[in-house]
């Protein structure tokens, strides 16, 4: 006769906490979603896989590191770099053609930064373009313009796929909608606000390399950039604001801006933090996404705007946004010679000019050679638009 020998029965697990479930699952959220298929979560995300597996084991941190890498050969649109080697090539450089140029492109920003701020060396942080370029001069620029990798709609070869096109059209709807605002109440630091605007959203690209599903799966039933962000922070346990903050102190740009990026979504933003902030909800707005009225309106607030100069901007912002004149070149014109310029620009001749100027006809005439000779131009419609476009009318 067999005896059946009973085995024993596997005791119990302990049950576990109500907060230490909820710290589990916290932890399992962000590597659940790194283990959908891998070119499920490349499509989802607008990224293609790059060179070399990444391991779905590894830990926030290396993540983020080998974001980080990846960021240090982030394409500039070809057009604008394109743009800016033309605008240096010219006879006459102007200094606002060429802040104009680099500010059209979020990687020539970071790369004119990074090393005007390495040629510092500890004297003082540069948070401007228009610093940037006066201190490393248009050949410095033109050099490090044809190093930078880019990218091209018609041509999507690298990793980042469309990623760039869509960062950088966010980047310039918030800066365009930052400056206005700015404009409006009289804000003064404006150059360092555009800067500011154009990186708010770069720990989007940390990312979006970072964690495959993101934003598509992270940014999932929300609708508002709050609802996003407070996603960001459950499902990944940072969030993009926080991470472009880190990365703008990882490249040595002055903590100003690390500051202002980290902070431009919470609630109680003060200062230039605010000015982004409310840029980047009008951004959202201007482009038929969902924003909260209520955090509008308190935002336009802190910054010193009404609701009715704030339903004037929201109206005139589809327009197109109007180029600011940057008075950042020194005018080669002495007094007389722009004072004649000024007076052929209201469409006088060369008497009448003559008489109000207490000259000869033949000495205003000199004084046309010479302006024409300083800002390169062959006629005086050339000479009266140049010194127009450059603030000096």
């Amino acid at each position: 006769m067999q005896t059946t020998v009973a085995k024993p029965k596997p005791k119990p697990k302990p049950a576990a906490a109500k907060g230490d479930a909820s710290e589990a699952k916290a932890r399992s959220s962000a590597p659940a979603k790194a283990a959908a298929p891998a070119e499920a979560q490349r499509r989802a995300a607008g990224v293609a896989a790059p060179s070399g597996e990444r391991h779905q084991n590894e830990g926030h941190g290396r993540r983020l590191t080998m974001a980080f890498e990846a960021l240090e050969a982030f394409p500039a649109l070809a057009e604008s770099r394109d743009r800016l080697l033309t605008v240096i090539s010219k006879d006459h450089v102007a200094t606002a053609d060429v802040v104009s140029a680099v500010e059209s492109d979020v990687a020539l920003i970071i790369t004119v930064l990074r090393m005007a701020n390495q040629a510092q060396a500890g004297r003082g942080r540069i948070d401007t373009v228009v610093a940037a370029v006066d201190l490393l001069k248009p050949q410095t620029v033109q050099a490090l313009a044809t190093r930078v990798r880019t990218f091209d709609f018609f041509e999507r070869s690298s990793v980042w796929e469309a990623a760039p096109e869509r960062f950088r059209l966010h980047a310039l709807a918030t800066q365009h909608a930052a400056d206005r605002v700015a404009g409006e109440v009289g804000y003064e630091h404006r150059d360092r606000l555009t800067v500011t605007a154009l990186l708010h959203d770069v720990g989007k690209l940390v990312l979006m390399y970072a964690y495959p599903g993101y934003p598509a799966q992270v940014h999932r039933g929300a609708r508002t950039p709050e609802d996003r962000v407070h996603r960001e922070r459950r499902e990944l346990g940072v969030d993009h604001a926080l991470v472009g903050g880190v990365l703008i102190r990882r490249w040595g740009l002055p903590a100003a801006i690390a500051t202002t990026i980290e902070r431009h979504h919470n609630p109680e933003v003060e200062g230039e933090a605010a000015f982004i902030r409310l840029g980047d909800m009008l951004a959202h707005y201007e482009q038929g996404a969902a924003v909260s009225p209520s955090e509008l309106l308190q935002t336009a607030r802190t910054v010193g705007l009404g609701p009715s100069e704030l339903r004037q901007v929201m109206y005139e912002l589809p327009t197109g946004p109007s180029q600011r004149r940057r008075h950042v070149d020194p005018c080669p014109l002495s007094g007389r010679e722009l004072g004649v310029l000024q007076r052929l620009a209201e469409g006088k001749v060369y008497k009448q000019i003559a008489h109000e100027l207490t000259l000869s006809t033949s000495t205003v005439r000199t004084h046309l050679h010479n302006i024409y000779g300083k800002l390169g131009a062959v006629d005086r419609a050339q000479a009266v638009l140049i010194a127009t476009e450059r603030g000096w009318l």
